[in-house]
């Protein structure tokens, strides 16, 4: 077990952490031993993964559990079409392994920087016509509770606990190990497309239907957006070429895009100009590979972000409301609305749970003003029943979310009944759960 005590900080830069402890476990057993001690020592206890949440979830002045020791693949059934994998370890590795054994996940976000466990319990999400998110390609998991308990979770053993710890938000414990349902591999071909603001809006439901993951990214000041659309494909596969690809996503994506952030930090003023830029530079391509090298891109620029997921019927009017809300107000937004689907799920606290979904997420540039900005698109989302992502900035607390997460009673109760001394709490849990 490797042991440190050093500040950790997540991705963004806006949560900063002080524990006591820093500490590495490289089983079940060994974490269950720490787990004991800090209740013993009166700590609380705070797994991380690689810090790509935007809240203070995983922060704590107590025992931080850090990912490396738990990483690594442990077991390839082909038969039952599973992968169990350690809970630290990265998206990016589980799918390299999956690849080379000629296996895919179903689907994906679009980084592959979490972990396997930071990914699923923050309710990491892709887009999709009937694929989910991570968490709902969860087969079965590992998890220590409080007491140092070592539970083996699915659908048939604990299956409430099941229910719940996929998205768990480290409130029941420590996951150690998940168990993905995966398939063998295939491929996608993805056609990005430039679209303008009021077509895509109107054909909102029409490409949801006609394409198995759609999304889009609408430029605040612009009535322009880029559209994906992603499709199962017989093949051959076609991936972007080195140099085209480098160009649109590293060159583009990121070093303009860079630039062209910190000049609008720099100078406000340039936003509106620069976002009409900016929703120009990417040009209609379409390519064929495997999955994760379609789902995912490189995102080098660092921001801040909100994200709502609303009844999918009130997206494109809360969309709407929002561009209006921007070109009324004295707002200047630099970066992109994002917008997805996914379809109901059974998981107790989903953003999806019970309910055909649609995600829209606001960004900001980082060390730029957010909190006018969020806190103006946050009211919209709320009027509409809005669901915030668990692993991004909002407002709400356990009082709202209990109104629209209709089996919230059954989560808080488990975690009454598996860690009734808070010893895996913090600040978020107990804002966003309760005391």
């Amino acid at each position: 077990m490797n042991q440190s005590s050093s500040a950790w900080r997540n991705w963004a830069g806006n949560v900063t952490a002080h524990p006591v402890r820093s500490l590495a476990p490289t089983s079940a057993e060994e974490l269950s031993r720490i787990v004991r001690t800090a209740a013993e020592d009166g700590l609380k206890v705070k797994p991380v993964g690689t810090g790509h949440s935007f809240t203070a979830a995983a922060a704590t002045d107590g025992v931080l559990i850090r990912p490396e020791g738990l990483a690594g693949i442990r077991a390839v059934d082909r038969a039952a079409g599973t992968v169990t994998v350690a809970a630290g370890t990265p998206l990016k590795q589980l799918n390299e392994v999956l690849a080379a054994e000629g296996l895919s996940l179903t689907n994906m976000g679009d980084i592959m920087e979490q972990t396997v466990a930071g990914a699923a319990g923050t309710g990491t999400h892709g887009t999709g016509r009937e694929s989910a998110s991570i968490a709902a390609q969860i087969k079965a998991l590992e998890l220590v509770t409080a007491d140092g308990s070592v539970l083996t979770c699915s659908e048939k053993e604990n299956p409430e606990i099941f229910a719940a710890a996929r998205i768990g938000l480290g409130a029941l414990g420590v996951i150690t190990s998940v168990t993905f349902g995966v398939e063998p591999v295939f491929l996608l071909t993805a056609r990005e497309e430039p679209m303008r603001f009021d077509r895509v809006t109107a054909e909102f439901d029409q490409h949801v239907a006609e394409n198995e993951h759609f999304e889009f990214y609408w430029f605040p000041h612009t009535g322009n957006c880029n559209t994906k659309r992603n499709n199962r494909s017989a093949g051959p596969a076609a991936p972007p070429g080195r140099i085209s690809g480098w160009i649109e996503d590293e060159l583009l994506s990121n070093g303009v895009f860079q630039v062209l952030c910190s000049l609008g930090r720099a100078v406000p003023a340039t936003i509106p100009a620069v976002a009409e830029i900016s929703s120009r530079a990417l040009s209609a391509r379409t390519y064929t590979d495997i999955p994760y090298r379609v789902f995912t891109s490189p995102r080098r620029v660092r921001f801040l972000e909100m994200e709502y997921a609303l009844p999918r019927e009130a997206a494109v009017g809360a969309l709407r409301e929002v561009k209006t809300l921007v070109e009324r107000s004295s707002l200047r937004v630099g970066f992109p609305v994002e917008v997805r689907t996914a379809p109901a799920d059974d998981i107790t606290l989903s953003t999806a749970s019970g309910r055909e979904t649609a995600y829209i997420a606001v960004h900001t540039y980082r060390g730029t003003p957010h909190r006018a900005y969020f806190t103006a698109v946050e009211r919209i989302m709320t009027a509409h029943g809005g669901r915030p992502h668990w692993g991004k900035l909002h407002s709400r607390d356990a009082g709202y979310l209990a109104g629209v997460y209709p089996r919230f009673g059954e989560f808080t109760a488990l975690r009454d009944r598996l860690d009734p001394q808070r010893l895996f709490g913090n600040a978020y849990l107990r804002r966003v759960l309760g005391d």
